[in-house]
C-alpha cells in the first residue's frame, strides 16, 4: 500500500515509517520539521517538506505518489504548551487535520489512521479508562484532538465510502529496539528521557512532582506503552480498515507503573543512583491514568508485547547511549 506517513520524522512518525517499511508497504513522510529530524528519514524514503495547512501543495503531493492511505502524526503535543497557546494547539492540531482532510478529499484518498490521545478523556473518575466513557479534555491540546474525532465523524457521515480509525495513546515510551532510531525532543518532558539524561549529565537531578497521591508508593501511575507496539497497532488497524469503517481504540498495556517504579528500573538498567529530588503537585496530574485495551484485542487480535518496564527502559538506553545529542551526532 501506498501510505503517506504526516510528522513522519518525529519520534512516533519515524517508527511508524520503520514499521510500515518492514511490512512492505511503499512509504512517503511529509512532515516540516518543525520538531522534526530530516535524519530520522531513512535514505531511499521519499520526503515531502511540507505543512500540512498547504492544503494545495499536500493535494499535489497525495496525487503524485499515489497514496492509498495516510497516516497522520503530525501535531504540537506539549499538554503545558497547550495552555498559554491554545490557539497555536488549534491551529494547528485541529485546523490542520482539515486541511489534511481537504487535501485527502480532493485526491480522493479514502483511508486515515489518526493520532489522538487519552487526553480527551480528562480526568475520569474510574479506572481502567474504557473507549465509551465520557470524554471531557482539561486542557487545549486534549480538545484539540477530540474536535479532530468529531471532525472525523462527520465527514465519514457524510462520505460513506471514508475510513478511518482514531487511536487514542496513553504514556508512549521506549525507541526502536535496534538502536537505529529513538527519541529526541527540544524540550524534553517525557519521564525516561528525562531519566536517561540525568544519568548522560545533561540534567543535575530528577524530580517527582508529588509523593503523597492515593496510589501505593505515593506517585503518579502511568500506561507506559512501547513505541514499536503502538506503530505496530496502526499498521495492524490500517490494513482491516474497510470503506466506511468508524473505529476507536485505546493503546495501552492495560495497567500502570508509577514514576517510583519507572525511577528504579532506569537505575537497574543504567547502573546509575542518580539524584531524585521531591517537588509539589503539578495541577491537573491524577492520581492514575491507564488503559482498558481490551476492544482492539477483541476485534483485530491485537495485543502490547513489550510490557516490562525495565525492557522498554532498556531499548530507550540503547539509543541515548548511542545518541546522546540526539539525531545526526553521536
Amino acid at each position: 500500500m501506498n501510505v503517506l506517513v504526516t510528522g513522519g520524522a518525529g519520534y512516533i512518525g519515524s517508527h511508524a515509517v520503520k514499521r510500515l517499511r518492514e511490512g512492505g508497504h511503499n512509504v512517503v513522510v511529509l512532515d516540516n520539521l518543525f520538531r522534526g529530524h530530516r535524519e530520522a528519514v531513512p535514505d531511499g524514503v521519499a520526503f515531502e517538506e511540507l505543512d500540512i495547512r498547504q492544503t494545495d501543495a499536500v493535494t499535489d503531493a497525495l496525487k503524485r505518489h499515489k497514496i492509498e492511505c495516510v497516516m497522520h502524526f503530525a501535531a504540537l503535543a506539549y499538554v503545558g504548551e497547550s495552555v498559554p497557546k491554545p490557539l497555536m494547539y488549534y491551529d494547528n492540531n485541529t485546523g490542520g487535520t482539515v486541511s489534511l482532510l481537504t487535501a485527502m478529499d480532493n485526491a480522493g484518498v479514502k483511508r486515515l489512521v489518526f493520532s489522538s490521545t487519552c487526553a480527551t478523556y480528562g480526568e475520569p473518575d474510574r479506572m481502567p479508562i474504557v473507549e465509551d466513557m465520557p470524554q471531557s479534555p482539561i486542557n487545549p491540546y486534549g480538545w484539540s484532538k477530540l474536535f479532530v474525532e468529531r471532525i472525523l465523524k462527520d465527514y465519514a457521515a457524510a462520505n460513506s465510502d471514508f475510513a478511518y480509525a482514531a487511536l487514542r495513546y496513553f504514556n508512549v515510551a521506549g525507541c526502536a529496539s535496534d538502536g537505529s532510531i529513538g527519541e529526541d525532543h527540544e524540550p524534553e518532558t517525557h519521564l525516561i528521557p528525562v531519566l536517561l539524561n540525568t544519568v548522560l549529565g545533561k540534567r543535575k537531578s530528577v524530580t517527582i512532582f508529588g509523593e503523597d497521591y492515593d496510589t501505593p508508593d505515593g506517585t503518579c501511575i502511568r500506561d507506559y506503552i512501547h513505541v514499536e507496539d503502538l506503530v505496530d497497532a496502526h499498521a495492524v488497524v490500517m490494513e482491516k480498515l474497510q470503506p466506511g469503517d468508524q473505529r476507536f481504540y485505546n493503546l495501552g498495556i492495560g495497567r500502570g507503573c508509577s514514576v517510583r517504579e519507572v525511577i528504579d528500573a532506569a537505575k537497574k538498567v543504567t547502573g546509575n543512583d542518580f539524584p531524585v529530588e521531591t517537588g509539589d503537585r503539578r495541577p491537573g496530574d491524577p492520581p492514575q491514568l491507564y488503559a482498558n485495551a481490551d476492544k482492539i484485542q477483541s476485534e483485530l487480535n491485537w495485543k502490547a508485547k513489550q510490557t516490562d518496564i525495565e525492557k522498554v527502559v532498556q531499548t530507550a538506553w540503547r539509543w541515548f547511549k548511542g545518541h546522546p545529542d540526539g539525531y545526526g551526532k553521536s
